[in-house]
């Protein structure tokens, strides 16, 4: 991924997440964190990255955060100077629940030293 590329996701991370506690109405979805946008070279589709307070709703929250995109993209058009605004698609970000497991087991291995 080029540079330019890694900071306009870090921008779209940054403006994403102020935009979903601002902005959405939707009460519904709360404690979002955004933690990553990766975007497409000729900027079509932009993958974001979020993790939940509570695990057994992150099926919930994708779903709401996919169907608030349209609006969360015109709010970032606004916020973002671009020509061209990519699709944005939310998945949930395995790496923050891989590194707790990993921790996790990390720790069983002391406690048996």
């Amino acid at each position: 991924m080029s540079i330019k590329l890694e900071r306009l996701g870090n921008i779209f991370t940054e403006e994403i997440s102020k935009i979903i506690q601002t902005e959405l109405r939707d009460e519904s979805i709360e404690f979002v964190t955004i933690t990553y946008t990766k975007i497409s070279s000729d900027l079509s589709y932009a993958k974001v990255y979020f993790t939940v307070l509570d695990i057994e709703k992150k099926k919930e929250m994708e779903l709401k955060l996919n169907n608030a995109s349209k609006f969360i993209r015109s709010k970032l058009f606004d916020r973002v100077e671009i020509r061209k605004m990519p699709e944005l698609t939310f998945v949930y970000d395995e790496s923050v629940e891989y590194g707790n497991k990993i921790e996790h087991i990390i720790e069983e291995i002391k406690k048996e030293d």
